[in-house]
């Protein structure tokens, strides 16, 4: 075991990305020169990676609020929306919310408790215990709400979540009432016309609804899914992922960008002779442990990637080997035995313990977005060696 150094993470600098930007080349060149400024050679198998941010900022994706508000009145002709399931977020959501209330007369919101898909809580669940509330089936009106829970705060933002999208909507001129529940078919209640905010479950909360008589019925995912006045649009996601920007305007997640990774990786190949892989990548897949949010508000962690990244690790459990298989051995030929395994592992990773099988991209994503971070560094790009090797590689 001569070499010692494993998968290495490195967030690569790059300059402010405009509208138009030619990424192959920006990304590329900014691949190359780190390497140099680093010290180290581009190997086959190496990742680039960089943040959908500045794919969609290349593509100049970008929607108004007076996009998404013509969009909502020609869906659901400026009457009254309700909006089921919307996560908590200034950045993510309240540009959208704005939009949505300008194209209806009136909006109830209905709002998943004791927190948000993504893991942003409005009350605790020790809370809604203390206040004999069965969060699977009990709607909650503000009135009610409130006097069970007063006025909460988001632990981080220090925001009232409920008192900011009930001002947001109030702020356009339409009507506003806010309701609690964690049925999608609850809103029925109140509207026939559903507006789905959810993420991840959007296409349940969809056919539930749909089957319980809704009359009309749209997610996020299809606000914006053609462009308004030549507006930006994602065909697939709409609104979904998508980032306040200005004050009137989101950016939106990208679109079409499997010809820009495979551009970056023809241009790598071009001048180094390697074959690396590439990927756009969003947010990742972790939970905070103390504030319980996941990194989970793209619909997905990566829209696009170069075919070397399909799939699942296959992978064997060291630790398990060296307890179970290899209890009774230890030194040299410990690691002999251990190299053997994995040297005639099953490739199919049928019967074997290895990894949780989460998807490459997933896990991958999910390094570059801790890498990279969302604030000041300046790292929209991430640089990985050694993701694809294991305890043989020399």
């Amino acid at each position: 075991m001569s070499r010692m150094i494993g998968t290495v993470s490195r967030g690569v600098r790059a300059p402010i990305i405009r509208g138009g930007d030619n990424l192959v080349d920006i990304v590329t060149d900014a691949v190359l020169e780190a390497a140099k400024d680093g010290g180290y050679e581009i190997r086959n198998r190496d990742i680039v990676a960089m943040t959908e941010s500045i794919v969609a900022r290349a593509q100049e994706n970008y929607v108004t609020i007076d996009d998404i508000a013509a969009d909502i009145r020609n869906k659901f002709g400026g009457e009254t929306v309700g909006i089921i399931f919307p996560i908590l977020s200034r950045n993510r959501f309240s540009v959208c919310l704005t939009g949505i209330a300008r194209g209806a007369k009136k909006v109830v919101i209905m709002l998943s408790y004791p927190s948000d898909e993504v893991g942003n809580h409005l009350i605790s669940y020790d809370a809604i215990d203390a206040a004999g509330i069965n969060p699977y089936s009990d709607v909650l009106d503000i009135k009610r709400y409130r006097e069970c829970f007063g006025y909460e705060k988001h632990r981080f933002t220090g925001v009232d979540y409920v008192e900011y999208y009930e001002q947001l909507v109030r702020a356009e001129g339409a009507d506003c009432e806010i309701i609690f529940a964690n049925d999608a078919r609850a809103i029925l209640d109140y509207t026939d016309n559903v507006l789905c905010c959810d993420i991840h479950t959007r296409a349940r909360s969809k056919r539930l609804l749909k089957a319980a008589g809704a009359k009309k019925v749209f997610g996020l995912d299809d606000v914006m899914s053609a462009p308004i006045n030549g507006s930006g649009y994602n065909e697939n996601y709409g609104l979904l992922g998508s980032n306040k920007a200005t004050e009137n305007k989101v950016k939106l997640f990208p679109r079409d960008c499997q010809g820009l990774v495979e551009g970056i990786q023809d241009r790598v190949l071009k001048e180094t002779g390697k074959l690396v892989e590439v990927m756009v990548y969003g947010d990742g897949a972790f939970k905070d442990p103390v504030g319980k949010i996941w990194e989970l508000a793209d619909p997905v962690v990566s829209p696009a990637y170069t075919k070397g990244l399909e799939g699942t690790p296959n992978e064997l459990k060291l630790k398990y080997l060296a307890d179970n298989d290899f209890a009774n051995l230890s030194g040299e030929e410990l690691r002999a035995a251990i190299e053997e395994k994995i040297a005639h592992k099953d490739t199919k990773q049928e019967g074997q313990m290895g990894t949780t099988p989460r998807r490459l991209t997933d896990l991958i994503g999910s390094l570059c977005d801790l890498t990279s971070g969302s604030g000041d560094k300046g790292t929209p790009i991430v640089y990985i060696q050694g993701y694809f090797d294991n305890y043989t590689t020399e």
